[in-house]
């Protein structure tokens, strides 16, 4: 054998030599021993030995030395779907959050990976038939949310439970963001509540029960150095706190069955998408309404098999209980009519009651008196989003609903430009029928006093006020959505007879936010407010609750009576409560009756009338201050401000009905408002709002509009009244209106199915109620700053890309008009001359650029 084979022979048998000597190494090496069913069982006791055991739906150990959580979870509960429910316990309006406010409602599997497990939220947007093969695909191009991965730090074999360190689920944002994002429409500065604190955060309460689970946290959000102002609620900016309730609930097990929507009837709902569908309507969304059951199934009406049971907190003032629960009880007639008798029962928490307001096991009616009231009424519900069911409810009521106290920036208010405008709009879907109905409440109770109502009238309103109030948020919490058409119903001549009111109702719907209905013909004043459900929340009621409409041909036959004039239906989605939000004149807050322009006005005419008896009613009133007085006036030209919005929304407006085809009553979608109805609407907005006289250069309540000091508070303004501010703030409320993008664009598009009121006849209409009768002569200082912000709006037409090309054109042609005027003034003072000068220089600035 030559040295090279040599060689290769000894590194070839070394080579397994070495590999035979590793190898034998590790077979000989001991092995590690299995843990035993007894070991396992001894490192969890070991794990929990210093806590807590809190059984339920999912056992929760907390440590006795720390407060830290351990969470229990078996094997069986794998790979199941489970309802996740958040609330805010407590908060302040700053960090987004206040008491009983709804958060989250979704889907959470729990799965394992190896070792650890997840917490998921499932994607519920679409359906898939079970029976079709493209249901094998119905996870693609799908993202469901990993919300949380937990190491399982034991697993015991013989009880089937795998225990994790729960504090990283609970005590950060990962179930749900507690902290919300910016908001892009906030002002540079605006405060923030900071970063999230884990240090601090605590559990305040483990509440567990064999279907659901809750685990409250305190968080706490830290600034070092806030900027921004806050209210009297925020102890110290550097630091807030938020109690938050997170709450999983086992899928319900029954016999529910899902009831699909209908663009006729109002009700919340849960959206999805049918992916196997060809319809061009692939909807299959599932309203939200409780699962009543009927004792005695073939009977027309009968018993359920479970109630609503709804529990007034003990917080409430004893003198409303008796109101509240009549108004809750109210309910019953429209569950009558689908075919259920005493679905609602009403209760008192005892005041030694061993569960709290925020069980979820509980239906409560509650209270807060807010330092800063975030609604005067809050119904939210929570549901399983895989069926619509309602599984609970609360209702939020707030002290300060009652208080004599006026949200006087409302009035006040700055008028926004119209990308601002544009942008709002797309942001306001929140309920703020609180706020709306405070107003409402304090314009009636001013009303009343100052044509010396007697005390018993008064109380009278406030109970109605009390019922309406419940009658709306129950309506919520039953799966109703908002109707603001419902105010229509009656003409302006039937909606002061108390017989109508109490037969039909006032409005068709208390799902309404109408005005409040105050007569100054003192001799037939009919009902204030709604005080049972109207005719369509009978209807929708039955559509939701009537088990016959199971039935595909009773439901079409119950649809088909949508048209009839008191089921006339439109919701948040159609209200043109913001400027240039949506399109239907009829579909409005704050209005009333068939004609609300002849409505409107008729309530501009009573708020100056009353304003005439402020100074006798209230400046009188020896060893008070000027307060209540000026707490009147601003609910007074709230009214004003309200009203003559109401009137401007039928200029641009377009009807639309969406009676299905061939549906008898119906009408074509689209319709609009008839010209001569928009030039009327054109000519009271002159009269009441933009004509010279339409406010009086002086008026003897002014030299009174004190607000009573309080230290060195003056609302962030100086402490005189800011009149000019006000009638410019409502004289650009309907100018955001009249002058948004979308308003102008739809005159000229409507002109196209029906629509004879042009674009340049509407901005001519609109130049000549602003400068006409005063072209020639001297300008008062209201006109002189209506004339500015106009001319400067037009300005603001040409610069911007939310216009089309017929809106420059139409605002260029009434800039070079206006010029025209400055040319032609007469001999006029010298403030006049001052406000002539500076108008020119805007539109020549403009025309030049």
């Amino acid at each position: 054998m030559s040295q090279l084979t040599h060689l290769k022979y000894l590194l070839i048998t070394g080579l397994v030599f070495v590999f035979l000597g590793c190898a034998t190494t590790q077979q000989t090496a001991a092995p590690e021993a299995a843990p035993t069913e007894q070991d396992t069982k001894a490192d969890l006791e070991k794990a929990v030995e210093k806590s807590i055991a809190y059984e339920g739906l999912f056992t929760i150990y907390q440590d006795t030395t720390n407060g830290s959580i351990k969470m229990a979870i078996h094997k069986d509960q794998l790979d199941k779907e489970y309802i996740y429910f958040g609330l805010s316990q407590d908060g302040v309006l700053e960090a987004g959050h206040f008491r009983g406010s709804f958060r989250d409602n979704k889907i959470v599997k729990v799965r394992r990976y190896f070792d650890k497990v997840e917490f998921v939220h499932v994607n519920n947007n679409y359906y898939f038939d079970d029976e079709s093969p493209l249901s094998r695909a119905s996870r693609a191009n799908i993202s469901d949310a990993v919300l949380f991965t937990g190491k399982i730090e034991v697993e015991d074999d013989s009880s089937g439970y795998l225990l994790i360190d729960a504090d990283p689920l609970f005590l950060t944002e990962s179930l749900h963001q507690i902290k919300p994002s910016p908001n892009p429409m906030s002002r540079p500065g605006q405060y923030s509540i900071g970063n999230l604190n884990r240090e601090k955060n605590k559990y305040t309460a483990i509440n567990n029960f064999p279907k659901n689970t809750d685990v409250i946290v305190e968080y706490v959000y830290e600034n070092p150095y806030p900027t921004g102002s806050t209210s009297g609620a925020v102890t110290d900016g550097r630091s807030v706190k938020i109690a938050y309730q997170h709450t999983f609930i086992e899928m319900p097990d029954n016999e529910f069955e899902p009831r699909f929507a209908d663009p006729r009837v109002g009700f919340f709902t849960t959206q999805m998408d049918d992916q196997i569908s060809t319809s061009p309507t692939p909807y299959r969304d599932l309203i939200h309404r409780w699962n009543l059951e009927k004792q005695n199934p073939n009977a027309e009406i009968s018993e359920p098999v479970e109630p609503i049971v709804w529990w007034i907190e003990n917080t409430t003032p004893h003198e409303f209980r008796e109101t509240i629960k009549e108004a809750t009880l109210a309910w019953n007639e429209a569950f009558e009519a689908a075919g259920f008798r005493n679905a609602i029962e009403v209760k008192v928490q005892p005041d030694d009651a061993d569960w709290e307001a925020g069980d979820i096991r509980y239906n409560v009616l509650r209270w807060t008196s807010s330092p800063v009231s975030p609604f005067g009424g809050y119904g939210p519900s929570f549901v399983n989003p895989r069926t619509g069911q309602i599984l609970g409810a609360d209702i939020m009521l707030e002290w300060g609903f009652f208080r004599n106290r006026f949200f006087e920036e409302d009035v006040l208010a700055v008028g926004r430009t119209a990308e601002e405008n544009i942008q709002f709009a797309m942001d306001e879907q929140f309920c703020t029928f609180g706020r709306h109905f405070q107003e409402n409440n304090q314009f009636g109770m001013s009303a009343l006093s100052l044509l010396d109502a007697p005390d018993e009238e008064l109380e009278g309103f406030q109970k109605e006020a009390m019922t309406m109030l419940i009658l709306h948020e129950l309506g919520h919490t039953f799966g109703l959505n908002h109707n603001m058409q419902a105010s229509t119903l009656h003409s302006p001549e039937d909606i002061h007879s108390e017989d109508l009111a109490n037969t039909v109702g006032l409005t068709g719907s208390v799902m309404d936010y109408s005005s409040v209905n105050v007569n100054s013909d003192r001799d037939n004043q009919g009902r204030y407010y709604d005080i049972k459900p109207g005719p369509y929340d009978v209807w929708a009621i039955e559509f939701g609750y009537k088990s016959e409409l199971d039935d595909e041909n009773q439901r079409k036959a119950h649809l088909e009576r949508s048209t009839e004039d008191e089921l006339a239906f439109g919701n948040d989605a159609d209200d043109m409560r913001s400027p240039g939000k949506a399109i239907d004149p009829r579909i409005m807050v704050g209005d009333m009756s068939a004609d609300p322009v002849a409505y409107g006005v008729e309530r501009i005419e009573m708020s100056r009338e009353l304003m005439d008896g402020l100074l006798e009613k209230y400046g009188t009133r020896e060893g008070q201050s000027y307060q209540e007085l000026r707490n009147a006036y601003m609910a007074l030209m709230s009214q004003q401000r309200t009203q003559t919005g109401v009137i401007s929304r039928q200029i641009g407006g377009v009807y639309r009905d969406r009676a299905f085809i061939g549906q008898e009553g119906g009408d074509i979608p689209f319709r609009p408002v008839p010209a001569e109805e928009q030039k009327e609407a054109m000519s009271y907005l002159n009269q009441y709002l933009f004509a010279p006289d339409a406010f009086s250069s002086s008026h003897e309540v002014y030299n009174y509009l004190q607000i009573q000091r309080r230290g060195f508070n003056f609302f962030s303004m100086s402490e005189d009244p800011k009149i000019h501010d006000m009638v410019l703030s409502m004289q650009a409320n309907v100018l955001n209106h009249l002058m948004h993008p979308n308003t102008m664009k739809r005159i000229t598009d409507s002109r196209t199915y029906g629509n004879s009121y042009s674009l340049a006849e509407m901005m001519g209409d609109l130049t000549s109620s602003l400068f006409d009768a005063d072209a020639r002569g001297n300008v008062n200082t209201f006109r002189q700053n209506l004339q500015v912000d106009y001319v400067n709006r037009l300005t603001s037409v040409l610069d911007s890309d939310a216009f089309d090309n017929i809106s420059k054109s139409t605002a260029l042609y009434n800039l070079q008009n206006i010029r025209s005027m400055m040319d032609n003034k007469g001999n006029v003072n010298e403030e006049t001359r001052a406000h002539t000068a500076h108008l020119k220089t805007v539109i020549d600035k403009a025309l030049e650029s």
